[in-house]
């Protein structure tokens, strides 16, 4: 069920793409396309740098009939309304995990199920593969929503919080925050926290204010929101490898050329790789700055978290998909 505030979100975002579209045919002018980006993120994300990458090579590569606008921050709305208004057709595109996109295609959910694979050349196979596609038409038969490129990888997730973690028995009773999404939630309550969603822009406060004891975040986010004032410790679990997608309304994409939408597609992967090997370049840097201020960084065990979470394929009804997934990273590890 729509809440009244997300249905005002998607009105809004509708207008929004409605008078961006109107606006884009000048008198005496050529036709100029509009596609309205939205992230969680704030500026200083390697992602945001990969946005902008976007945005150069749309452009450019149009000659200036596709015009990309980058909204930070959720300004339009958070993740689920973005894509709320994508089915409906405008033209808006989300930087979104397969988690929130497990309502509408169930297999994508998996990509953010716990300790799926061992690495990030595993996850790049995984979202390259024919079985990945076959995923993606199910998003655009079932829901009208467009995958451009899933190869947008944003680092691993750790735990955040204001006392030591050792073993999963330390989160017990823990308000963790965590992304309203079934694999998500079933994973933090599998590793003992009561899992709280909450948009990420209300993170920050919600540590300050004490409303939720704990996060978890991939080490670019938590320097980004200036998570650091608010928290003390980071566990290095990698529980999950967050990895998204550039995702946009299958109506607009479809209203576009093929030289367009080639435009499109090929910017989305490209501008995908530049954003991973941002992460990749950061990380390093981003863990000696929390440190410098002050949080203590620290890598548990991590076979106590790997069978706690193991329950949560077959929870969701994952475990004959995490069995493809598995021969097919068996084969792609023995080429």
């Amino acid at each position: 069920m729509v809440t009244q505030h997300r249905l005002l979100n998607l009105i809004f975002g509708l207008l929004l793409a409605f008078f961006a579209t109107g606006s884009n045919a000048d008198a005496g002018s050529e036709k100029v396309t509009s596609l309205n980006v939205v992230t969680s993120l704030s500026s200083s994300d390697p992602m945001y740098k990969g946005l902008m990458h976007f945005k150069q090579m749309v452009e450019t590569g149009s000659k200036g009939s596709l015009s990309v606008n980058l909204f930070i921050g959720s300004q339009l709305g958070n993740d689920d309304d973005i894509l709320e208004q994508a089915m409906a057709g405008a033209g808006i595109a989300v930087l979104v995990d397969g988690g929130r996109l497990s309502v509408y295609a169930h297999e994508m959910g998996i990509l953010g199920a716990p300790y799926l694979v061992n690495n990030l050349a595993e996850l790049q196979h995984l979202v390259g593969s024919d079985l990945f596609q076959q995923w993606n038409g199910s998003l655009q038969q079932n829901a009208g929503l467009r995958v451009l490129a899933f190869n947008w990888w944003q680092g691993a997730r750790h735990l955040l919080t204001q006392q030591p973690v050792a073993q999963p028995e330390d989160l017990n009773g823990l308000r963790l925050r965590t992304i309203s999404a079934p694999v998500w939630i079933s994973t933090i309550e599998a590793m003992g926290a009561s899992p709280t969603p909450l948009s990420w822009s209300e993170v920050y406060s919600a540590l300050q204010q004490r409303v939720i004891d704990a996060g978890e975040a991939q080490l670019a986010a938590v320097w980004g929101a200036r998570l650091y004032e608010v928290i003390s410790h980071v566990t290095k679990t990698g529980h999950i490898q967050l990895i998204s997608g550039l995702v946009t309304s299958d109506e607009w994409f479809n209203r576009l050329t093929a030289a367009e939408q080639d435009i499109i597609i090929h910017a989305a992967t490209a501008a995908g790789k530049y954003a991973t090997s941002q992460v990749l370049t950061a990380e390093n840097d981003i863990e000696a700055k929390l440190a410098a201020a002050g949080v203590s960084i620290s890598t548990p065990p991590l076979e106590p978290f790997l069978h706690a979470t193991e329950s949560v394929y077959q929870a969701l009804g994952y475990s004959e998909l995490r069995q493809q997934v598995c021969a097919l990273l068996d084969e792609g590890n023995a080429q």
